[in-house]
């Protein structure tokens, strides 16, 4: 296995994502990992508990932490750290933490042939009039609807336009446990089940699009234990399979669109509550940055060898909240 090869940096660790790799790399029993986040006064550490790894470093001291271990033996980066708030409206520090920081660790990465795999986003594919495909010659022609999205986009063009060998991955919805430091940014299944626990309904944003009635927007949802595996499946993939290099961006999605009601629908059933959906205005500032469709085509994925079956979205939603949000259930994943 590639990655048992040396140690393994995971930026963004304590988040969804970064601690459902780290856990499932600990199922492969690696732990000979390094952790970098920004741990504040949100419940983020508690992601990190239930989970094993050699060192934690502070994403402010990154970089002079690796300067100081030149000798630790890293072969790989998953780089999955980011701001991640689709609302954010503060340009300088997206491009100082999304771009800026990802640049310098990706120039560190291929000056010492390190492994860089890291986190872009479906949000770069704005309202995907322009497509979703995952091809890195269609970059240009991709117009984000907000601040966070260019943000990804611009580090997607920059890798390309310099031929850098990295492994990107477009991320559609994810959601699952060790979610639950994200706010705002939380996923609709933990929200929906706080909504209906508490007040027996769920709200849900009425649509604007004539093609589309209240709550049939579609979305890619992805459970995150499957989003941790197919991270997993780029860190340890052959540089070519036959003569094709493997390096470039890949959608990471389940392959389907679902609504909104497709999603809501099993937590009713779960908690034993009538199906009751309020359908509310959405927000001025969001209506034209709206994505009402997503799907993430995950055929160039398949076709460099991961043939592993994804969890079906009412199984995902089941166990998410049987196992994880309900009281008394445990922690971490």
């Amino acid at each position: 296995m590639r990655l048992s090869e040396g140690k393994i940096l995971v930026t963004g660790g304590a988040g969804l994502i970064g601690s459902a790799v780290v856990w499932a790399l600990n199922r492969l029993n690696l732990e000979d990992i390094i952790i970098c986040d920004r741990l504040s006064s949100d419940d983020r550490y508690k992601n990190l508990i239930p989970i094993r790894f050699r060192d934690y470093v502070d994403a402010d001291d990154l970089f002079t932490y690796l300067r100081g271990s030149e000798g630790i033996n890293l072969r790989t980066i998953f780089h999955l750290g980011a701001c991640a708030n689709t609302a954010e409206t503060d340009g300088r520090f997206l491009m100082k933490n999304n771009f800026e920081f990802t640049k310098n660790l990706a120039q560190y990465a291929m000056e010492r042939d390190i492994r860089f795999v890291y986190a872009s986003s479906a949000a770069t594919y704005g309202d995907g009039q322009r497509g979703m495909e995952d091809d890195e010659v269609h970059l240009e022609v991709l117009r984000p609807l907000n601040m966070y999205a260019y943000s990804k986009q611009l580090f997607d063009l920059y890798a390309h336009s310099r031929g850098m060998a990295l492994y990107g991955m477009k991320y559609f919805n994810v959601f699952g446990p060790n979610e639950n430091h994200k706010g705002p940014m939380i996923s609709m299944v933990a929200r929906a089940y706080h909504q209906i626990r508490v007040t027996g309904k769920v709200q849900l944003f009425k649509s604007y699009h004539p093609r589309y009635a209240d709550g049939y927007q579609e979305r890619d949802f992805l459970y995150v234990k499957d989003a941790a595996d197919m991270t997993i499946f780029l860190g340890n993939i052959p540089e070519k399979i036959g003569d094709r290099k493997t390096a470039g961006i890949y959608n990471m999605g389940s392959g389907g669109a679902s609504t909104w009601i497709d999603l809501v629908k099993p937590i009713f059933e779960i908690l034993d509550r009538p199906c009751c959906i309020e359908f509310i205005e959405m927000p001025e500032n969001l209506r034209e940055k709206y994505q009402y469709y997503t799907y993430a085509d995950i055929q160039k994925l398949r076709a460099v060898g991961y043939d592993r079956p994804l969890t079906p979205l009412r199984e995902a939603v089941t166990d998410y909240v049987t196992n994880y949000l309900i009281p008394g259930k445990r922690l971490g994943m």
